[in-house]
């Protein structure tokens, strides 16, 4: 079996996948190879899979999978599968420290420093306890999320389609999570349904100061729109680590917008997860060895 290492992933993960065969980084060698692994960096359109001659496999270290056609790699013959598992805590922590440098002020306070200005009095904070955070999508990041605010006496509602029960979250419509809760954190893949989902009619619904958080996709929400309910107040604050695409176009609006928290797309990059995903790749190429005999 010959491995593609397409992307980055944690340093220790050839010797891991050693025991299955050749493990190379050269993608000139993709016509060769049986398995692919890729990140987000890499883009498995119908022309990349069409030159992976050979490939019958390919894993996304990873929740999404909007970086490759999935129905036309299986319609190859080609199984895909993705690393969702592994992420959930990093990406779960990373949302839930943008969503606390809001109320505490902690970007301000931080830049105040770093200027010169002692601003004690000027800056204000709140509290995340007694607030309610709604989650859209509440699987394996929404429920790590969940356990989180429930620690810090949050209440939490979530709409997940594909859940009946959850152990964290009150489970209720999309209507009900827009309309009651103070803090709304994204949780879902992109597709049809929830590519710009946040958008003026959906903000108009929302409570007065609401803040909305995202380290799902940067196109679930229309960036005008959410602009603008930044410029009016009517979205307090938008903390976000995801983007239309890595890196953001210098033209993005929600660059210069009003109370933006942003990040470079760091929720998966903590160096447990990584190794965590290393681990998950392994037990699919092991489950993908025995499914072949």
């Amino acid at each position: 079996m010959k491995i593609l290492i397409s992307d980055a992933f944690d340093v220790t993960l050839p010797d891991k996948l050693a025991p299955f065969g050749e493990v190379t980084d050269d993608t000139s060698r993709m016509a060769e190879v049986d398995v692919i692994l890729v990140r987000s960096k890499t883009k498995c359109t119908r022309e990349y899979i069409d030159a992976a001659k050979n490939v019958k496999l390919i894993v996304r270290g990873g929740v999404g999978l909007d970086n490759i056609d999935v129905d036309y790699a299986r319609s190859k013959g080609i199984q895909v599968f993705n690393t969702a598992s592994a992420s959930s805590i990093a990406v779960a922590e990373l949302a839930f420290a943008l969503m606390i440098a809001v109320p505490t002020r902690l970007v301000e306070a931080h830049m105040g420093m770093t200027e010169g200005r002692f601003l004690k009095k000027e800056l204000k904070r709140t509290e995340l306890c007694g607030k309610t955070l709604g989650l859209v999508g509440a699987g394996n990041i929404g429920t790590e999320l969940a356990r989180r605010a429930v620690a810090f006496g949050m209440k939490v509602v979530g709409y997940d389609p594909l859940l009946k029960s959850h152990d964290f979250v009150n489970l209720v419509g999309l209507e009900e999570v827009l309309r009651t809760s103070d803090y709304i954190s994204l949780h879902v893949p992109l597709t049809d349904e929830t590519r710009g989902m946040v958008n003026a009619e959906t903000i108009a619904t929302m409570k007065d100061g609401v803040v909305l958080v995202n380290t799902a996709r940067g196109k679930c929400v229309v960036e005008a729109d959410l602009v603008a309910a930044l410029t009016s107040g009517k979205v307090r604050a938008y903390a976000t680590d995801v983007w239309f695409s890595d890196p953001p176009d210098p033209s993005c609006p929600l660059l210069k917008a009003p109370n933006v928290i942003m990040s470079p797309h760091i929720g998966a990059s903590s160096k447990e997860n990584m190794l965590r995903i290393g681990d998950v790749v392994v037990r699919i190429l092991e489950d993908f060895i025995r499914s072949t005999v």
